[in-house]
């Protein structure tokens, strides 16, 4: 996929420089398979930028002269080479972008910084957007992002007469042997040589290296690609919301981390997807839903991201103080939704998004955790995660941390919804159905605990209205016995 940084530069003028460096390695300990990625994708680029003409100069992790940093590295590339012009494409966090912005006053060469045109929506066409309005819904902004691109429409109308299917696509799914599966990728020798240096330089991240079969360049992610257009994307609508013990994959596309790092093109494969539909091949909720997760969502996402400035990440709406168990690092719980969610993260640097959201965030929400560290926790352990991304989707949907500019409501239920939406609960040791005692989903009372401690800040939203009329119909003796249910429960925690 092209990047704006080359676009209408000539190779035989140009020198591209490509680095590994530890400031982006190590400023969170990110997942070594997450690392490993994108470690390789980089060398397989280099490879084939030179192929196409271009003079590539890599800088390898274990460079012994590596500097550590973008800065360091430009700076030794203008000593060498004395450049014009330095031209790079915006940063994707504010972390990035702050030093790009300090290049000018660096270095002599003048410093070109070019908008990311593998986005659909500028930073501006999101302001235009926002401006004025009172909520920032992404259900509008996504209707604006299909009439842009003519994406499922029919005419000025949506495909189907409505903009979105999503209460279609909320059905549990069944143990299926002929689930699709996606396809893996054996290590050739630049990964194989990436996997050794990852093993030997990032031993203390979390994750393990064993089955690494990631896509690692453009022609082996169009090949994923593809392998979910032709056999998985036909269920993905109904199941996007499934979990099931020991599938981590499902119907989803487990594409998300070829498309932000850049080696596939989110409106080619949303173009694609609507040609299936228009051919017959798949439903309209199935289409709909995964075009609104990539013109919709993640474009939504990352306008916020922008739009609300670097100190968004530091919100903390509910003023949630507590730590994440440490078992977030292991999987070791017998909550066993958890132990799955975390069990194949761990793994496998990957879980779908009601994984993410009703399983690890929603636990997170209930027992008040910090956003700060529960933001940092998923932007360390998915190798899709950058924080443009990540942050909105895990403070604000997730956390409610941004109290409500992202998200209608915070995303809290108990263990029902889980139950309701997976076969977790049937090889649990505790009781779904029970509220209170020895052996009860600590899910059920901490959901209650939630509600009732966050009163004075959520006792207005008008989305929890029946959840706290519903506690109020509760006899004193009962919320006493949820409470003291959920305080021992967090107890353990500490």
């Amino acid at each position: 996929m092209a990047i704006s940084s080359l676009e209408g530069e000539n190779p035989d003028a140009s020198t591209v420089l490509m680095m590994e460096v530890a400031d982006e390695a190590t400023y969170v300990q990110h997942h070594v398979k997450k690392i490993a990625f994108l470690f390789s994708a980089m060398r397989h680029h280099a490879e084939r930028l030179r192929s196409d003409g271009w003079h590539v100069e890599y800088v390898a992790f274990d460079d012994p002269d590596n500097s550590g940093s973008f800065t360091g590295e430009v700076a030794r590339a203008t000593e060498r080479h004395a450049p014009d012009r330095i031209v790079v494409t915006e940063a994707g966090e504010w972390r990035v972008r702050q030093m790009l912005e300090e290049w000018p006053d660096k270095f002599e060469a003048d410093v070109e910084i070019r908008a990311d045109t593998r986005f659909l929506a500028s930073h501006a066409e999101f302001e235009a957007w926002a401006e004025g309005r009172k909520q920032l819904r992404m259900e509008y902004f996504y209707r604006e992002m299909r009439r842009k691109t003519g994406l499922l429409m029919d005419g000025d109308q949506p495909e189907g007469g409505q903009w979105n299917f999503d209460k279609e696509n909320r059905k549990p799914a069944k143990r299926d042997l002929t689930m699709p599966q996606p396809l893996s990728f054996s290590p050739d020798p630049i990964t194989r040589e990436v996997l050794a240096l990852v093993a030997e330089r990032f031993g203390d991240h979390p994750g393990t290296l064993d089955g690494f079969d990631f896509a690692v360049t453009e022609a082996d992610a169009l090949a994923q690609q593809k392998a979910f257009l032709n056999h998985a994307l036909a269920g993905f609508g109904d199941y996007q919301d499934a979990m099931l013990t020991d599938v981590p994959f499902l119907w989803h596309s487990v594409l998300s981390p070829y498309i932000n790092c850049g080696l596939l093109d989110p409106i080619d494969l949303c173009r694609e997807v609507e040609k299936r539909y228009r051919a017959g091949k798949v439903p309209l909720n199935a289409a709909e839903g995964f075009i609104r997760q990539v013109i919709g969502w993640r474009e939504y996402v990352r306008g916020i991201y922008w739009r609300e400035g670097p100190d968004y990440t530091a919100r903390n709406f509910l003023e949630a103080r507590r730590l994440l168990p440490a078992w977030y690092w292991t999987g070791d719980t017998d909550l066993f939704c958890l132990s799955q969610a975390i069990g194949q993260t761990l793994h496998s640097a990957y879980a779908h998004h009601i994984q993410r959201l009703m399983i690890t965030g929603n636990f997170a929400l209930l027992i008040g955790a910090d956003p700060a560290e529960v933001q940092r926790w998923y932007l360390e352990v998915y190798a899709d995660a950058y924080e443009w991304v990540e942050a909105p989707n895990t403070l604000g949907m997730s956390q409610f941390g941004d109290g409500g500019l992202l998200g209608s409501k915070p995303y809290a239920s108990s263990g029902a919804y889980i139950d309701r939406m997976s076969d977790y609960c049937g090889h649990c040791r505790y009781d779904v159905k029970q509220r209170t005692g020895p052996d009860a989903c600590p899910f059920n009372a901490l959901y209650w605990d939630f509600l009732a401690r966050n009163r004075d800040k959520l006792g207005s939203n008008q989305r929890l209205a029946m959840p706290y009329r519903n506690w109020d119909r509760m006899d004193a003796a009962t919320q006493v016995a949820l409470r003291n249910q959920a305080a021992g429960f967090l107890d353990t925690l500490d």
